[in-house]
């Protein structure tokens, strides 16, 4: 009899759950996004979140809190209720990172969130000023073998992900080059377009229009596969270093512990957004590519890119400004 009475418990609760998640939401949702206003990240997250509330018929509001390397934000959302009215927006300097490069923070960016869904990714680019005698990637790294240590790259800054890739890339490659960072990607292609520094790993938006005037010379993209963007440039896998990928992705995540039925609603209305052409003209606008995919597929991604990055950091030392 009391296992009856359990599984009758069982079945109910499971019911209640389903109708929950049906009914769900039922009131504005809360959507984190741990930076300041205006940046990609933010303009992404703000029309995506546009869609999904026509979608749900609700509202989706974008609360932006930015600080800490974005851990401020995420403390944010791991501290508050799992009932799928508190979610978050995030890219993967939070999320795979900052975590590693000495943030003090009060969770477990692995444990503390339920992943949702995989948004979409910004390519990244390799790009030499076109006084380099390189044409190719195996040209460049011929070319950082013959003088170790002083081939200088440009990068956003100590920590960031265009040093990171550029780290990366050096430890693959088994070169030493010469960093140069600057305070954000704009003075950074500004001096590899100038050849004050000669060679770049940045965002695709930020390089493409140095590159169509002939200032840099793009010579691969640091994603898994060719982008749509820009379709001639080979992958650095394809045309050096097999594995090699280094990738801004944007992520959507639940508190641990919400409802897996109000997850994979959430999941199931943002494939069908980012399946748009709509959203699609969106985030090409920002430089990006979507993604999509199952709960699960976010979070093997995640971790892959946060083991990724621990180990990058850890050999090579590098520690944020």
């Amino acid at each position: 009899m009391q296992s009856r009475a359990a599984l009758l418990a069982a079945i109910a609760l499971t019911a209640q759950a389903a109708a929950a998640a049906q009914a769900y939401p039922e009131k504005p949702v809360r959507v984190v996004v741990p930076a300041t206003a205006g940046g990609a990240l933010d303009v992404v997250a703000r029309q995506l979140m546009q869609k999904l509330g026509e979608s749900l018929n609700a509202q989706f509001i974008v609360d932006n809190r930015g600080g800490a390397a974005g851990s401020i934000g995420a403390e944010n959302v791991a501290r508050a209720a799992a009932d799928g009215y508190t979610l978050m927006f995030a890219s993967s300097s939070v999320l795979a990172i900052n975590p590693t490069l000495g943030a003090k923070t009060t969770y477990d960016i692995l444990r503390n969130f339920a992943p949702v869904i995989l948004v979409g990714y910004a390519p990244n680019v390799l790009a030499v000023h076109p006084s380099l005698p390189a044409r190719t990637v195996k040209e460049l790294i011929a070319v950082a073998k013959a003088g170790p240590g002083t081939l200088a790259f440009a990068s956003n800054g100590a920590g960031t992900l265009s040093h990171l890739t550029a780290a990366l890339f050096m430890q693959q490659a088994k070169i030493d080059m010469l960093h140069v960072p600057y305070k954000s990607a704009a003075p950074a292609v500004i001096a590899a377009a100038a050849g004050e520094v000669p060679v770049i790993f940045s965002a695709y938006p930020s390089v493409s229009t140095q590159m169509q005037a002939g200032k840099l010379r793009g010579l691969a993209v640091t994603t898994a596969k060719r982008i749509a963007a820009a379709p001639a440039l080979p992958t650095i896998a394809e045309a050096a270093l097999p594995g090699f990928e280094s990738t801004q992705w944007w992520g959507f995540y639940a508190p641990a512990g919400t409802p897996a039925e109000i997850v994979t609603r959430l999941n199931r209305e943002m494939n069908g957004i980012l399946a748009t052409a709509d959203t699609r003209k969106r985030l090409a606008a920002e430089g990006a590519e979507p993604a999509g995919g199952s709960p699960s597929d976010l979070g093997a991604y995640h971790r892959a890119d946060y083991e990724r990055w621990e180990k990058v950091i850890r050999a090579a030392g590098i520690k944020a400004d």
